[in-house]
């Protein structure tokens, strides 16, 4: 378990560098201008998503093993995240097809190592456990990125910096696809041969559906808080170096909570775990309602709280996903595994492109102009957007979560007979 789980480091030393910097390369070192640069990231991230959908519709039809698919692309991934960091500035079209290769290498693993978690065990436990330290091993090479990468990136340059991660991050993935066992199981019936039978499979299978809508609500309503704490401390509480500091205690807080979280849910079962941490997330956000706008400290404590609402809802998601599998096969007497986990994925990035969208929509509606000071219109639709908006989302998730058919913590309900 622990192993496998180390898979995790490998893919997320990809995922934060280009999360975190991958758009400050374009701007600062390659010179691209702003709108371009945001423009190439834009068009990644689209094709990302439906990079997913693919990598799942393909490993579900494909005979090849989870483990065949990864150690195959372990090495192609990291020479092309290496790539994406060592073009020259004007080749802005080169640019983003690099981009897009290593965003369709990394769908092409990454869904087939997580749709792999199904086949290690079918105890919604130890599914749990394993869902844990997955995230675990992802906060650390999260924090190795974000400490790293600049620093690795000022002595030797970021294609160097990039080689470095991708020289940690090829022989953990194969190490993983070598060593790690990929249990079959036995099928009620054979994996439906269309793609078009296999998504009806899906939308057929209400823990799945459910599930989905859930998680993207959960998901939006994180980023839009995410994405709300610069502009609520620059121009609400005039305080622009809060903001940073906010979003750094924001994620050191969700990477501690993380093993209480799986802890608990691995006791009480993952649905329960996800509406605990919806009650918190909506206390906090009703607490926040209330606290006058200058107060920083008591602002800083609630963004900690919702940050560990949010790990929660993380965990659980990620814990239930593979018993959504289970479930349709049990009830449908078809199971579609590596497609549900690139469907998930893709409904996941989707929610937080319209989160995005729907901040700047409503931003522009309200008159809001970057770096002056805003009018008191402009200033309450920042701070209430920021509460009611993941307030409304959080609750369309508990609805979401409370008709999710799985109600106990056994696989007992959902095991064919």
């Amino acid at each position: 378990m622990v192993l496998f789980a180390s898979g995790d480091f490998a893919f997320n030393l990809y995922w934060q560098s280009i999360s975190l910097y991958l758009l400050f390369f374009y701007i600062d070192v390659l010179g691209l201008p702003p709108a371009t640069a945001g423009l190439v990231f834009m068009l990644g991230t689209l094709w990302d998503a439906i990079a997913d959908l693919a990598a799942g519709a393909l490993a579900e039809r494909t005979r090849a093993s989870y483990r065949q698919l990864i150690g195959w692309g372990a090495l192609p991934l990291g020479l092309a995240f290496i790539v994406m960091f060592a073009l020259p500035s004007e080749a802005a079209g080169w640019i983003l097809l690099a981009q897009i290769l290593f965003r369709t290498l990394y769908a092409f693993t990454n869904i087939p190592y997580s749709a792999w978690t199904t086949r290690l065990s079918a105890e919604p436990a130890v599914r749990t456990a394993l869902t844990g330290l997955r995230m675990m091993f992802g906060a650390a090479a999260a924090a190795l990125v974000a400490l790293g990468l600049p620093a690795l990136a000022s002595v030797y340059g970021y294609a160097h910096a990039a080689a470095i991660l991708a020289l940690l991050g090829v022989p953990l993935m194969l190490i993983v696809a070598i060593k790690v066992p990929e249990p079959r199981r036995l099928l009620l019936r054979a994996v439906p041969s269309s793609l078009g039978s296999q998504i009806a499979a899906l939308l057929r299978n209400r823990a799945f559906v459910t599930l989905n809508i859930a998680a993207a609500a959960g998901g939006a309503a994180a980023a839009l808080i995410g994405q709300s704490v610069p502009y609520y401390y620059r121009y609400v509480m005039a305080y622009s170096d809060g903001g940073p500091h906010a979003l750094a205690a924001m994620g050191v807080a969700s990477a501690l909570v993380l093993p209480l979280w799986t802890m608990l849910a691995t006791r009480i079962g993952a649905r329960v775990a996800w509406l605990a941490a919806a009650v918190v997330g909506l206390a906090g956000l009703c607490i926040f309602a209330w606290l006058p706008i200058d107060g920083t400290m008591g602002t800083l404590a609630l963004l900690v709280v919702l940050s560990t609402a949010f790990a929660g809802f993380n965990l659980a998601a990620w814990a239930l996903l593979p018993d959504t599998v289970d479930w349709g096969e049990a009830r449908g007497g078809v199971r579609v595994e590596a497609l549900a986990f690139g469907a998930f994925a893709f409904v996941q990035k989707i929610a937080l492109a319209l989160s995005g969208l729907t901040l700047g929509a409503v931003y522009g509606a309200s008159g809001f102009v970057a770096g002056a000071t805003q009018a008191p219109a402009v200033s309450a639709t920042i701070r209430w957007l920021m509460l009611g908006g993941p307030a409304a989302l959080i609750a369309i998730s508990i609805a979401a979560m409370l008709a999710h058919p799985r109600r106990g913590h056994t696989p007992r309900e959902i095991r064919p007979a």
